[in-house]
């Protein structure tokens, strides 16, 4: 959520770092409602007080014994009974329609984002590990899969419909020891405090990470009103709505492992094959509330903590900064992780970390108080994949296979795999 006496001080910078995102300008129509609403709301306030005031007069006109002026009076008030309501209401629907039209406006991005208006100007920042060369053509995880007999498309499709699938056996198994071994070097070495959140949240949860109202048909919805959450960003964020957090207590770090659901509903006919993109994953997710200060310093500090599970799991990948064109709604700045996929032969998304400065705290009303002072201002807030945990499954499978169709299992996650160094194959 913007604040618009920041766009009522510099209309301009408002409208150029819209352009850079690909929008129109939008500072006038906004001002306008905003001109509207504040006169509605001095009028509003100059009726009360003149109410207030012509009551206390009533009362000195029929101490002086002066019917004539107590009864003008009481006539006044009488039509400031009826007019003020239509008064408060004018207010309320002007404050309604500029908050409205501020919740669809995404975050401004930072001067130093790259410009562009799709993945195509992103810009590589560092590149991790080597690629792995292999004395046979690398299969796609979904065949490695459905050949161990671990990996069940069909009876996923049976049950639920296209984009889900089933897990068995040591792949099942691999999927939880890697969030496991995630949640385990979240906590214990970088300080994160683990949370297990509820996966059903209400419409104000999704409206303070700005999912709603502009992205509604992404995103699963029960029956009774709840709905499903698209990411563990959600609730952990939401942790800090509504609250005045004292300045030492911040950063606020948390790591959950949560169920995903979205419906996918822009992504039609991409990655219709394989895990790559469905409709139910898993995912180790990083929140960090923030001071305003240093909201850029633990940007990176926590895209540094989301590579680290790639570099102990050997994975090559590469950092990109998202484009003005390619980052999320919420978001100011973006990195983006992109794991190594030997069978796609190219680097996919497995992480996304955004620091949102206060664009989510302005509209879940998250704010902290400084030491010795009065006043609150917002904190920022920042989240990050830490990692896919399906995308980490398939990375392994794809970069781990060997000639005889076996995955070896990373030294990193052996522990928890009791063990076990190979899936499929004679050992």
């Amino acid at each position: 959520m913007h604040d618009i006496k920041t766009i009522r001080d510099n209309p301009q910078a408002f409208d150029a770092a819209l352009a850079r995102r690909g929008l129109k300008p939008l500072s006038a129509s906004l001002l306008a409602i905003d001109e509207r609403r504040r006169a509605a709301i001095l009028a509003s306030e100059r009726a009360q007080a003149r109410r207030n005031a012509a009551s206390k007069e009533i009362g000195d006109a029929k101490k002086a014994k002066d019917e004539a002026r107590a009864a003008r009076l009481m006539a006044e008030v009488a039509e400031l009974k009826t007019t003020m309501p239509e008064l408060e209401a004018a207010a309320k629907a002007a404050d309604e329609e500029l908050t409205k039209e501020l919740s669809a406006i995404p975050n401004l991005p930072l001067a130093e984002v790259p410009d562009g208006v799709d993945e195509h100007g992103n810009v590589q920042r560092h590149v991790f590990g080597n690629r792995r060369n292999y004395a046979f053509t690398p299969k796609l995880h979904d065949d490695l899969g459905n050949a161990l007999g671990y990996m069940d498309f069909e009876a996923a499709a049976k049950l639920s419909g296209a984009r889900f699938v089933v897990l068995k056996g040591a792949l099942a198994r691999l999927e939880r020891a890697l969030a496991q071994f995630m949640l385990d070097l979240h906590t214990g070495e970088f300080g994160y405090t683990e949370v297990s959140p509820p996966m059903l949240v209400r419409d104000a949860a999704l409206y303070g990470t700005g999912q709603l109202p502009k992205f509604a048909s992404d995103q699963f919805r029960t029956t009774d009103g709840f709905w499903l959450i698209p990411t563990a960003e959600v609730p952990l964020t939401n942790l800090a709505a509504d609250t005045i957090l004292d300045e030492a207590r911040l950063p606020l770090r948390f790591t959950a492992w949560t169920g995903c659901f979205r419906s996918e509903a822009g992504a039609a006919g991409k990655d219709t094959r394989g895990m790559l993109r469905q409709h139910q994953f898993y995912k180790v997710e990083l929140v960090s509330i923030a001071h305003p200060e240093r909201s850029e310093e633990e940007h990176e500090r926590m895209t540094a903590c989301a590579e680290e599970v790639l570099k102990r799991l050997d994975l090559p990948y590469r950092v990109v900064v998202l484009s003005t064109g390619d980052m999320g709604f919420a978001s100011r700045k973006t990195y983006d992780i992109e794991v190594w996929l030997a069978g796609q032969g190219r680097y996919r998304e497995i992480s996304s970390c955004s620091n949102c400065g206060d664009f989510q705290a302005r509209r879940m009303k998250a704010r902290f108080r400084r030491a010795g002072e009065k006043g609150t201002q917002f904190v920022h807030t920042l989240n990050g994949s830490g990692i896919a945990v399906g995308r980490a499954l398939i990375a392994i499978m794809e970069n781990y296979q060997q000639a005889d169709g076996s995955i070896l299992v990373p030294e990193a996650v052996r522990p928890y795999m009791g063990g076990l160094a190979r899936i499929g194959g004679d050992v």
